[in-house]
């Protein structure tokens, strides 16, 4: 019995790889996990795990977003069942083992085990019976149908007292017969007397038996004959215990690994109400439709680094493979950027995305190219050390993945970081990747609206009245002169769209 929460026929290892350090970096995805794990190391693990091994099956996808529905319409029983499992884990763990391969210390670890889990067993029996009606998701209604089915009340009373019987308290019965050499061969643990009635055929043939033999433990070589006996009796006995052992306590692993995931995002979700963002289930699409369509898209990482209110923006990009966007500092540009690669992450993950609607096509991987400070520490100029970056992206990437590119090639002049850029994107589209570039370089993205404005969105952030910003994107051509009155600004000291009658040189004297 598995639980199958996060896949419909696989499992879940919470085990995410070392690897996406830029991609981790740039999307600043560590405010994401803090977020989801409230301090708990193992919740930030499993949601670090499923954010970086994203699913690319819209199916898939469904299934987790069924689950997290259930858990989101309630939050109560769905952090009951967790706790629950938790409990049986923590239980498990704090029983004594010994790293000893003596068949009978394995037994009595094993035994110890599986009463403990019998207790939990029944609690969680309990208590899907109560709330199975709770859930609407094919996964946990079907983890309660099984739990229903074959933890019932008659099951569990038949297995705790087999456990008391397999305790061996009233001593071992076990038949053998002579092999080559007169060696003892063939043994066969038999059923164990109870203590009470007439025992089982094989106790009650001993009893009428006038053969017996009586070690009196005077000597070692008696007791290591007497220690070797038994461990042959009950190593088949105890490596069953030790398997059974090990299923339940993988199943409760399993069921508190992969509900921790739901509950990683129960607790972004509270946090995320409480600066005001709004959340959705997203619609994940095919690769090929090239769809991304999203309304109030905001930045989760940002409100989590802010605890306050973010400004959303809405795209209409289905069918596009390049956006480019534009405009002054400060406008976020950025910040869109990294809305756009969270949510897809999110989503592909099986999770809500800030946003009030959003539908996307899944992508088949997710990579930045981000512009960095400056290292004293380089080998290599910065342009070269850009190029580098960009040319493992390259050899990382697929038809069907998306780029992001933040500032990239702002390390030269406009007319070489331009003609760089657009002979890589030019390339990247060709072969089926989709690409978000922010820019300054202007005659890069005026050759983009030249050469591909069928298939390319343009969006342009906004500047305000003297100068504010209101972080909203909107569709809008590259200017060459979207940074002109930031820079008259810096220079002059006041905002160049200031009224004339306000300005020192202007007035009367």
């Amino acid at each position: 019995m598995r639980p199958r929460l996060m896949f419909p026929d696989a499992d879940f290892s919470p085990a995410a790889p070392d690897t996406h350090h830029d991609l981790v970096e740039d999307l600043e995805l560590h405010e994401l996990w803090d977020g989801m794990a409230r301090g708990d190391g193992r919740l930030h693990l499993i949601a670090r795990t499923a954010t970086l091994t994203p699913l690319t099956d819209p199916a898939a996808i469904t299934h987790r977003q069924d689950v997290l529905a259930d858990c989101l319409r309630d939050t109560t029983t769905a952090r009951a069942l967790y706790d629950l499992a938790e409990q049986a884990v923590t239980a498990d763990q704090q029983i004594t083992r010994v790293g000893a391969r003596n068949p009978e210390v394995l037994l009595n670890q094993s035994l110890r085990a599986l009463e403990l889990f019998c207790g939990h067993l029944r609690r969680l029996s309990a208590f899907t019976a109560e709330h199975a009606h709770a859930f609407g998701s094919a996964a946990l209604t079907r983890l309660c149908r099984l739990i229903r089915e074959q933890l019932t009340g008659e099951y569990l009373g038949e297995l705790e007292t087999l456990l008391r019987r397999i305790g061996f308290d009233h001593g071992i019965i076990a038949t053998a017969h002579l092999g080559e050499g007169n060696k003892s061969v063939g043994f066969r643990l038999q059923e164990p007397p109870s203590g009470k009635g007439r025992g089982s055929a094989a106790h009650r043939r001993l009893k009428r038996s006038g053969l017996s033999c009586t070690i009196r433990g005077q000597y070692e070589a008696d007791w290591r004959a007497l220690t070797s006996f038994r461990g042959r009796v009950l190593q088949v006995i105890a490596d069953a215990a030790t398997e059974s052992a090990g299923n339940v306590r993988g199943f409760f692993t399993a069921l508190r690994d992969e509900l921790g995931f739901y509950i990683g995002c129960l607790n972004l979700a509270e946090t995320l109400a409480e600066s005001g963002l709004p959340i959705c289930l997203p619609t994940p699409r095919p690769p090929a439709e090239r769809a991304l369509t999203a309304q109030d898209l905001h930045e989760p990482c940002l409100a989590l680094r802010r605890r306050g209110p973010t400004v959303g923006n809405d795209i209409t990009a289905d069918a596009t493979d390049l956006i480019v966007i534009t405009g002054a500092n400060g406008g976020g540009k950025t910040t869109f950027l990294r809305s756009v690669g969270v949510a897809h992450l999110m989503m592909q993950s099986g999770m809500f995305v800030t946003a009030r609607a959003l539908t996307a096509s899944v992508t088949g991987g997710l990579h930045t190219h981000f512009r960095r400070e400056e290292d004293h520490a380089m080998a290599s100029g910065k342009l070269e050390e850009e190029l580098i970056r960009m040319s493992a992206v390259a050899d990382a990437l697929h038809p069907g993945d998306l780029l992001l590119c933040n500032e990239s090639f702002m390390s030269t002049n406009e007319r070489e970081g331009s003609t760089i850029a657009a002979e890589i994107v030019q390339a990247l589209t060709d072969s089926g990747v989709r690409v978000l570039f922010v820019t300054h370089l202007h005659d890069f993205a005026h050759r983009m609206l030249t050469e591909r404005p069928a298939r390319s969105l343009f969006l342009l952030a906004a500047r305000g009245e003297n100068g504010q910003r209101p972080f909203r994107l909107t569709p809008g051509a590259p200017s060459p002169t979207a940074h002109a009155a930031d820079l008259y600004a810096r220079i002059f000291g006041e905002p160049l769209d200031r009224p004339a009658e306000d300005r020192p040189e202007d007035r009367q004297t």
